[in-house]
């Protein structure tokens, strides 16, 4: 499959075959053509566009215009990947009717599957979108939209005293989301034992964030993949390139040249005379 389109019917097989699936946010063309034609599975529009491309501290201002602006620029540079795109905050917990609505918008600009936080609570939601072919991928766990009642990013089904009962609601959220329709689900910030258990139990592929290596795929932000960030990132992490001091080295070297003035050299000069 490498260099065939993917498409959400080769997500069971690569299941079934035990071919992780790869995935990674992205927010711009240059990016998304680099990561399509590297080979990554799934481009996602992800909410988190919010604090690594807008500076907020959370993804709860990201509105419905936002995601859809980015995703016009990864569809232009796709041309493997499979495309999904976040349903921001508040666009679809108001009513399943919402939800069709603010899921149709991505589709119509060109994303493939929209993703959706919430478990039992979200299973209606999830089966309107499905009952009129909008492919949907479900996320249980850490889910960011809910900072405020998680009291931050907090790893879930592990909080002492609680955390067997948080374990059954994860395992029935991930349930009521396969039983509704979706293709997929993210497993984010739980137990790597708890999510070799859930994707156990699924026939739909799980993809994890901090849920460790037996999920069936694995996903992580762009900048904290690439090294683009100069906050701490968290454990689950493992940063790929060190791109924040590259670029910081690299606009030193230009400030310098510039002032010294090496740059513009000759090379970079045209000519009254044309060759």
């Amino acid at each position: 499959m490498a260099h065939d389109k993917v498409r959400i019917t080769d997500l069971p097989l690569m299941k079934a075959s035990g071919t992780p699936i790869t995935m990674l946010t992205a927010y711009d063309y240059p990016f998304a053509k680099i990561f399509d034609q590297a080979g990554i599975d799934i481009l996602l529009i992800g909410d988190s566009l919010g604090m690594v491309v807008q500076g907020a501290d959370s993804t709860l201002p990201v509105t419905l215009a936002d995601v859809m602006y980015h995703l016009r620029m990864v569809v232009r540079a796709r041309r493997r990947a499979l495309v999904v795109a976040d349903l921001p905050f508040l666009s679809y917990q108001v009513s399943p009717e919402q939800a069709l609505r603010s899921a149709g918008r991505l589709i119509k600009e060109g994303a493939e599957a929209v993703k959706l936080e919430g478990g039992t609570t979200m299973a209606a939601t999830i089966r309107r979108l499905v009952d009129v072919d909008i492919p949907v991928m479900g996320h249980i766990g850490l889910t960011p939209q809910s900072i405020h009642r998680m009291g931050g990013h907090r790893v879930q089904g592990r909080q002492p005293g609680r955390a067997a009962g948080c374990r059954e609601r994860l395992l029935e959220d991930a349930t009521a989301v396969e039983e509704a329709g979706a293709f997929s689900i993210v497993l984010e910030g739980m137990p790597a034992d708890l999510a070799a258990e859930i994707t156990n139990k699924l026939t739909i592929p799980t993809i994890g964030i901090g849920a460790g290596p037996s999920c069936d795929g694995q996903v992580l932000v762009m900048h904290d993949m690439l090294g683009l960030t100069q906050d701490s990132v968290p454990r689950f992490v493992k940063p790929y390139a060190s791109l924040w001091q590259e670029v910081a080295a690299a606009t030193s070297s230009y400030i310098r040249e510039v002032r010294e003035r090496t740059f513009p050299a000759p090379q970079h000069c045209y000519s009254s005379k044309k060759a």
